[in-house]
């Protein structure tokens, strides 16, 4: 797969560092309760088809990058560095 940086240019997704889907996950309260901070920190989607991740371009110029994806047939739609659409890293 094929990850294009916005600052950088097309590179290998190799350089990259996957960091997760790019959404906000509501953090559970402190006394939430061993269930609701199992599912935070353990469950995830995995969807079969279009999904928007934050990779960060460890190997190049470090930015963080939203890629929009198919899950399905690896083909990458997009790629915006995260500030410019208002996502942190880690997030």
């Amino acid at each position: 797969m094929r990850i294009t940086c916005p600052i950088c240019g097309e590179r290998d997704r190799r350089e990259f560092y996957y960091q997760g889907a790019a959404i906000a996950l509501a953090r559970p309260a402190p006394d939430a309760g061993e269930a609701a901070w199992d599912a935070y920190v353990h469950l995830r989607d995995n969807p079969a088809g279009v999904t928007r991740d934050l990779w960060q371009h460890e190997s190049g110029c470090s930015a963080w990058i939203v890629v929009t994806r198919d899950t399905v047939t690896h083909e990458v739609l997009d790629s915006a560095l995260a500030a410019d659409i208002g996502m942190e890293a880690g997030a």
